[in-house]
């Protein structure tokens, strides 16, 4: 049975059963023209401080959830652009750590229906992942925090982002784990970045 012959009758018996349905073929979109599901409004703002090009120092706990109290400085750059006509964002990072230099990138997407952002972290020196569920949040009066359940060396953890201290030239990012549901918490990574464009 020829696909050109099949056709019509498939669509003429499904316009019978099917109520609804219809075999004429969708009419064609104006890419110019937004449909009912694609976002609303203008794109947020809230990661536009951090588009360019950046200096990035580190200090990260040697270990995490340990009582460590011995942190390790390092060197990165991160370059970080808009995607999904400003409704996401992508960040390429270099961190030079003591023991070899790796590279990350970051995603992160924002959900205009709940008014969060989603931020995903690839580690390169994992590329097949797993990828860690993202964390989510919001900025309110200058501060973006963003949470997630995940597991650490199978406990389970409560992780949060914090973007703070954002100039035009500078901004702070931290990393912090809680294992009693976010009553208390323990910083184990501090990004200080400064603008180079």
């Amino acid at each position: 049975m020829k696909t050109d012959r099949a056709m019509p009758i498939v669509a003429a018996l499904l316009s019978m059963a099917v109520p609804g349905f219809s075999g004429a073929a969708p009419p064609a979109r104006n890419p110019d023209k937004p449909s009912r599901t694609e976002r609303p409004s203008e794109p947020p703002k809230d990661f536009d401080f951090l588009i360019g090009h950046w200096q990035v120092h580190h200090r990260r706990l040697k270990e995490r959830l340990a009582n460590s109290h011995e942190w390790i400085e390092f060197a990165g750059t991160s370059v970080v652009w808009k995607v999904m006509g400003g409704y996401g964002t992508m960040d390429d990072n270099v961190l030079e750590l003591p023991g070899g230099t790796y590279r990350a990138a970051g995603l992160k997407s924002f959900d205009p229906k709940s008014g969060q952002w989603s931020i995903w972290w690839l580690d390169s020196r994992m590329p097949l992942g797993p990828l860690d569920p993202p964390v989510r949040g919001r900025f309110s009066d200058g501060v973006g925090a963003f949470f997630s359940d995940e597991l650490f060396n199978g406990r389970p953890i409560r992780v949060r982002f914090t973007w703070s201290e954002i100039t035009p030239t500078t901004c702070h990012w931290e990393q912090a784990f809680s294992t009693d549901g976010g009553s208390t918490w323990e910083t184990n990574w501090v990004m200080d970045f400064k603008r180079v464009q």
